[in-house]
């Protein structure tokens, strides 16, 4: 896929691996930021369908903007779409196709139905249990700042910075810090959590993109 598309799921691909043990030394977690995110995953299993619109920034080491991607995600259940300029990516729950306009591709893969599956819900539920510690870094104005420390040192990234609207009880934004320097900063600038979303946003239709391959590897 290309850079932007990447980016987009690099926060899922490094952090919902499979549980890590603490090892011995490293300390423990802050519970009191444990029962903020307890509270958020909480708040977001509850909601029937979400429609979110979000920015991602991409920042170099010297806080210089490198980048800058807008996007909308729906989720039902287990369905979710992506959308981003030229960028699509649907799942019926059984299904994934992936839409690079770019390159006229599709790619059609099966979901794995493991408890490892990279899903955009798993950004806002209980991802954080087995693989960080964590600790509160503020509470103020309204925004809860949360840090969470990879226990798998040999992760891309050192740190991550979550904060969370305390009044809706939801994630605000979320900002990624790579080793490399560069630090990924992904904002929820709207949130609908009323609207009814059909079905069929999240099954690709092949006519309404014309003159790109399907390739299907499940």
């Amino acid at each position: 896929m290309k850079r932007f598309f990447s980016i987009l799921f690099l926060w899922a691909s490094l952090v919902l691996t499979a549980g890590a043990q603490v090892p011995k030394g490293m300390g423990n977690s802050d519970p009191a930021a444990k029962k903020i995110l307890d509270v958020v995953s909480a708040r977001f299993k509850t909601f029937t369908s979400v429609q979110s619109n979000f920015v991602l920034k991409i920042e170099n080491a010297s806080n210089k903007q490198i980048g800058n991607k807008t996007g909308t995600v729906y989720m039902k259940g287990t369905r979710y779409r992506i959308k981003m300029a030229g960028q699509d990516i649907f799942c019926d729950g059984s299904n994934v196709w992936t839409v690079d306009a770019p390159s006229k591709e599709v790619t059609l893969t099966k979901l794995d139905a493991t408890n490892n599956t990279i899903t955009p819900q798993k950004l806002f539920t209980n991802f954080y249990d087995r693989d960080f510690l964590y600790k509160l870094n503020s509470d103020a104005k309204g925004i809860q700042e949360i840090e969470l420390t990879p226990i798998d040192k040999t992760k891309m990234f050192h740190k991550v910075l979550i904060f969370i609207n305390k009044a809706t009880q939801t994630i605000k934004s979320t900002k990624i810090f790579e080793k490399a320097g560069n630090r990924y900063t992904y904002t929820v600038s709207a949130m609908n959590t009323s609207s009814a979303i059909s079905d069929a946003t999240f099954v690709f239709n092949q006519k309404n993109y014309p003159g790109m391959e399907l390739v299907d590897l499940r």
